[in-house]
């Protein structure tokens, strides 16, 4: 204790004005590692250490649940097959790689789809477009090696290289239009391609489907491409101006294969009509798909608000609703609001341009992020268009949450808000994106630890840099008492 004391009576003010500010810094440093850790995975990077590494150390793994943890495109294939309420479905209003997805990375240098998104793609068309007969047609076989490609361009090389063996070869021709043409236009030329010889090859396989099961796997496929294909057009027409005829298309479409409604087809319908203020055909289009035994959608539930909503949002003032109180239709509007924010809490941001938009993935989570990203991207414009509706949104949109104080626990309209959207929704989403969490996480122990910790050491420094004398007299009391 003499030896220690006597070192510490040798000691300058300049080594414990050192010593302060080399804390405070690494502290400091500790503290901005574990904020951008937390902003970006949504866990505390020494919590999720201590969980995953020490715990088992000391024996607490039996009894521990898993630590949250962030996984690449590549990881966790399975944990992600294990969460059925994380389902990820195909957007049914994605865009086109070549003239859209890859025009936003030439003009911005920012890629816009993630790996995770872009393999699931892939497996969809594997699913869609390829079939246990390709062997027998060399150029069917060269298009199912094309869709397990990677690189864009080995894929646009292995399609032409089908064109040469079959110049009838349709999943060639949406490949192309997919994912060469640069333009809107370009891809509906190719799409018109695939769909003269699309319907050819249908019709070949409807007279021989009953022949083996080979050839009703050959038909089913055949029956994938033709819906894509024209469904594909129809969205053409869309982009390009010609909405009646987009209308026309899709209404056909879900005409002439209505088993295939987990398409979602409707979807595309629904914001066409919306375009041309079809407000009447919206609503009939809600009456058939906004049914209680048919899963919701973001789109399903914010369009039959926006209805509501019309009906009330040009007169509407929040200061005569408080005096005179809410009308029966107010009523139903605001009901009609907080049942959509009940089911996606994400979108009224993006609707009321709290949050900025990105490209909309090619995949989505419903009632997640990545589904309100979708939703605003198209149908913001709709809202904009109705005066008033915004106003009404942005007045009552956040009375949703005092109806469901523990939205995980227990919801009010829906079942409880899924835990793990954001995980799934990170992974769908491109890494510039501030990802939407709901509901919001209180900031972990650490960060707030590690935050007093750099303040405490900074105000050391800066005492001992202006009193050093009092300083050092102080450290020298606290080492004789302790």
């Amino acid at each position: 204790l003499l030896t220690v004391t006597v070192f510490l009576s040798t000691l300058t003010p300049k080594f414990y004005f050192a010593l302060t500010v080399t804390s405070s810094f690494i502290s400091g440093l500790i503290f901005v590692f574990e904020w951008w850790h937390f902003r970006k995975y949504g866990t505390s990077f020494i919590e999720q250490v201590s969980v995953s590494h020490l715990r088992p150390l000391i024996g607490g793994a039996e009894n521990s649940p898993p630590a949250p943890a962030a996984f690449s495109a590549g990881e966790n294939e399975s944990s992600r097959q294990n969460m059925p309420e994380c389902k990820v479905w195909r957007n049914p209003l994605n865009l086109f790689r070549g003239a859209e997805y890859s025009r936003y990375m030439w003009v911005t240098g920012k890629e816009p789809l993630t790996y995770y998104d872009m393999n699931l793609s892939a497996q969809d068309h594997q699913n869609f477009f390829t079939c246990d007969t390709d062997a027998l047609r060399p150029s069917d076989t060269v298009m199912q090696k094309a869709w397990r490609e990677r690189n864009p361009q080995a894929r646009i090389k292995a399609a032409y290289q089908a064109l040469e063996l079959n110049n009838d070869c349709a999943t060639a021709y949406v490949l192309l239009a997919e994912e060469e043409a640069t333009t809107i236009v370009d891809a509906e030329k190719y799409f018109k391609q695939a769909l003269k010889a699309g319907e050819m090859i249908y019709r070949k396989s409807q007279n021989c489907h009953s022949q083996s099961p080979q050839h009703e796997a050959q038909l089913r496929r055949d029956t994938n491409v033709l819906v894509y294909v024209k469904r594909r057009l129809a969205m053409c027409a869309r982009k390009l101006g010609r909405i009646r005829e987009a209308v026309k298309m899709m209404r056909d479409l879900m005409k002439e294969f209505p088993l295939l409604s987990m398409l979602n087809i409707h979807e595309n319908l629904l914001e066409a009509l919306l375009e041309l203020q079809a407000y009447a055909d919206v609503q009939a289009v809600l009456a058939k798909y906004d049914d209680i035994s048919l899963p919701k959608s973001a789109a399903i539930c914010y369009t039959a608000a926006l209805l509501k909503a019309r009906a009330v949002s040009e007169r509407f003032s929040p200061e005569t609703a408080s005096k005179r109180g809410l009308s029966t239709a107010e009523i139903n509007a605001v009901e009609a609001i907080h049942r959509a924010v009940e089911f996606n809490p994400h979108v009224p941001k993006y609707l009321l341009e709290m949050k900025s938009l990105v490209l909309p993935p090619e995949h989505i989570l419903k009632r997640g992020d990545s589904e309100a990203v979708a939703y605003a991207f198209f149908h913001l414009q709709h809202w904009k268009r109705i005066e008033g509706a915004l106003n009404l949104l942005h007045c009552t949109w956040e009375g949703t949450f005092r109806m469901i104080p523990y939205p995980l626990e227990k919801g009010h309209l829906f079942y409880p808000y899924p835990s793990c959207t954001e995980t799934a929704d990170r992974e769908l989403l491109p890494t510039f994106h501030e990802v939407s969490v709901y509901p919001q996480k209180e900031l972990p122990f650490f960060i707030h630890f590690t935050a007093g910790l750099c303040s405490f050491s900074a105000m050391l420094a800066l005492l001992t840099h202006q009193f050093p004398e009092l300083m050092v007299i102080f450290a020298k009391a606290v080492s004789v008492v302790s």
